[in-house]
């Protein structure tokens, strides 16, 4: 099983920016679509973007669309989440998830959490001034 690991989340103010880092222990990330989720407390996980294997497919929430980046580092065996006009609407706790042989990176994936196959422990973003 993969197993992804976040960093990079903390706290700022509306307006900044902050980039996400999703990385693979001793997996390469390059075999698996992944895609980023936030939830906040008391609702479901939601889709934030996601990216196919050959970072030449992304996709974005609506209210991801213009503010944020997916990419890929292969080297580095990253996937990376550039996050920037941050919104206090943007807090919460971002997760990565690979997907299985049946994610593609198509919109309508990002809608349903559950069908993603592993997930990292998460990491905390606060937009607050």
């Amino acid at each position: 099983q993969v197993q992804l690991v976040e960093s990079g989340g903390g706290l700022v103010q509306p307006g900044g920016s902050l980039r996400l880092s999703c990385t693979a222990s001793g997996f390469t990330l390059d075999y698996y679509v992944i895609a980023w989720f936030r939830q906040v407390p008391g609702k479901e996980r939601e889709g934030v973007s996601c990216v196919d294997e050959s970072g030449g497919r992304t996709n974005y929430a609506d209210g991801a669309k213009g503010r944020f980046t997916i990419s890929r580092d292969k080297a580095e065996n990253t996937v990376y989440l550039q996050m920037n006009s941050l919104k206090p609407e943007d807090t919460g706790v971002y997760y990565c998830a690979a997907g299985t042989a049946r994610h593609w990176c198509y919109p309508e994936e990002l809608s349903y959490s559950a069908d993603w196959g592993s997930w990292g422990q998460g990491t905390q973003v606060t937009v607050s001034s």
